[in-house]
C-alpha cells in the first residue's frame, strides 16, 4: 500500500489509542463537522471466517463519532460513551477501503448525539448511533 491508494483528503490519524494501534494506519479526514476515519482492510481487521470483524466496526464507528463531537465544539471538552448501538447491514472484505463517516445531531452540555454510516468501498455495510458524555478537559 502507497500514499497513493489513499482517497483524497485523508491523513494519518494524529489520535493513538492502545486498543487501534494494532490496526494501524489507519487515517481521518476532518471536516468542519466531522472526522471521518478510514483504513484499508487487512488480515489484522478479520474473524475467523476472513470477514472484516464486527468489533473492529464497532470500535471505530464509537472513535468516529465521539472525534466529531470533540470537533463540534473545538477540542475544548472530552468525550466519554453512554451508549452505543451497531446495525451491520453488509460485510467487507480484505483490500476494501472502509470509510466510517459521522454526524453529529446535537451537542449540549452534557450530552452529544451522533450517528455514523460504515462504508467498505463506499457501499454501507453498517450504521451505529451513539451518545457521548460530555468531560470537561482537566487544567
Amino acid at each position: 500500500m502507497t500514499d497513493t491508494d489513499i482517497p483524497d483528503g485523508f491523513e494519518p490519524l494524529s489520535r493513538k489509542s492502545p486498543l487501534t494501534e494494532p490496526w494501524d494506519p489507519l487515517y481521518a479526514k476532518k471536516t468542519d463537522k466531522a472526522v471521518i476515519i478510514g483504513l484499508h482492510l487487512a488480515k489484522p481487521h478479520t474473524n475467523g471466517r476472513g470477514l472484516i470483524h464486527g468489533g473492529l466496526i464497532a470500535a471505530l464507528a464509537d472513535n468516529a463519532m465521539g472525534y466529531s463531537c470533540a470537533q463540534m465544539t473545538n477540542w475544548t471538552t472530552s468525550f466519554v460513551t453512554i451508549s452505543l448501538t451497531v446495525d451491520f447491514v453488509g460485510s467487507a472484505e480484505i483490500g476494501q477501503w472502509l470509510a466510517i463517516e459521522s454526524d453529529v445531531i446535537r451537542t449540549g452540555k452534557t450530552i452529544c448525539f451522533a450517528q455514523c454510516l460504515v462504508k467498505a468501498d463506499d457501499v454501507v455495510i453498517a450504521r451505529a448511533s451513539g451518545t457521548f458524555r460530555v468531560v470537561p478537559k482537566k487544567g
